[in-house]
């Protein structure tokens, strides 16, 4: 299957949320390389560094997608939306009220926008995080996919919620006759801003700070093979079907030894045992909730990465074409672009 080009119709006109952040701006440019004609939404206090020379080339709407009335303006004329504006969270009790108005509602509103705009098609960007992650002994040996059903579990913390409630109101779009489809990407690595997303674990390895591996693991993918699975999705997906954007199921010893390698580093020696990181987590959020800052390390995300859930990408791979890089070639690239700074 060739590399899709049917979405960039001359007489459309594509938007996409989130276009300042690592995943979508990393879209806008493909985009724009493309030919695409390009409507952005943003925040006017929003960072462009990342869109690069594309910052030029795309209107420019502000609004937040929290905020219906702000969306009849960049929803008009469009033909084809991607939807990938998203709340991460940052560890704090707050972050399932605020995880919820950014996922769910903010999804909630551009579903309607679309609705309303009648568009050709949207793509949502959901995450593996919204298939759940069981706690059922023995969940971990088989492999998780569009398929799996969402169960309540100790390891679907505020954000997996919001994003699994994210998708019922694209599907309910899709009820009410929206042409949606959704993606679901992994752990997504790629050159981003200091400080955010995964370039805080690389800076972490380059600069050895990170005292000790997980013993569990996940699956990654680069922000470069996620773009293009959007534009595969958009031109390929199925109306209302999910599809996997992932790469490779490694154990966090095998990223973070990736990373290392790459950065020319020795990689942490200790292993954090669950029990142990369990117990760092309980003193952090501790630690946090006396000075009022995010916490370092959380339960939730402690249960997390002591597990190691395998996800299959046969999906994405036979329905839409998609390939995907493995992560040493993903490494190199983020290493090459964060690897002297901070040393």
């Amino acid at each position: 299957m060739t590399s899709p080009h049917s979405t960039l119709h001359s007489d459309g006109l594509t938007l996409v949320t989130g276009a300042t952040g690592l995943l979508g701006s990393t879209l806008t440019r493909l985009l724009v390389e493309r030919g695409a004609a390009v409507r952005i939404l943003r925040r006017e206090s929003s960072q462009t560094d990342l869109l690069g020379h594309a910052a030029d080339a795309v209107e420019h709407v502000f609004g937040d997608v929290t905020d219906p009335a702000t969306l009849a303006a960049a929803f008009e004329g469009v033909t084809h939306v991607y939807h990938t504006a998203a709340g991460l969270g940052t560890g704090r009790p707050s972050d399932r009220r605020t995880l919820h108005a950014v996922n769910v509602v903010g999804t909630r509103n551009v579903v309607d926008a679309a609705l309303r705009a009648d568009v050709r098609r949207l793509v949502h960007t959901s995450s593996m995080a919204a298939f759940g992650r069981p706690e059922a002994s023995g969940a971990e040996d088989a492999p998780l996919d569009e398929r799996s059903e969402w169960t309540a579990s100790r390891l679907n913390g505020p954000y997996a919620e919001s994003k699994y409630l994210s998708e019922l109101e694209v599907q309910r779009g899709v009820a009410e006759g929206l042409d949606a489809v959704l993606v679901n990407p992994a752990l997504i690595f790629g050159v981003g801003r200091p400080g955010e997303n995964t370039v805080q674990i690389v800076e972490m390895v380059r600069d050895g700070r990170m005292p000790a591996v997980p013993t569990g693991g996940t699956n990654v993918v680069d922000v470069l093979d996620v773009a293009d699975g959007h534009l595969r999705a958009m031109d390929y997906g199925h109306t209302g079907e999910r599809y996997f954007l992932g790469s490779e199921n490694l154990r966090w010893r095998e990223i973070i030894g990736a990373l290392a390698g790459a950065l020319g580093v020795d990689p942490p020696r200790r292993t954090a045992s669950p029990l142990a990181s369990l117990a760092l987590a309980v003193l952090a959020e501790g630690a946090a909730r006396l000075t009022g800052t995010a916490p370092k390390l959380t339960r939730e995300r402690a249960r997390q990465t002591a597990a190691f859930y395998r996800y299959t990408n046969a999906r994405a791979a036979n329905d839409l074409g998609c390939t995907f890089r493995p992560f040493a070639e993903t490494a190199r690239r983020v290493a090459a672009a964060f690897g002297k700074a901070g040393r």
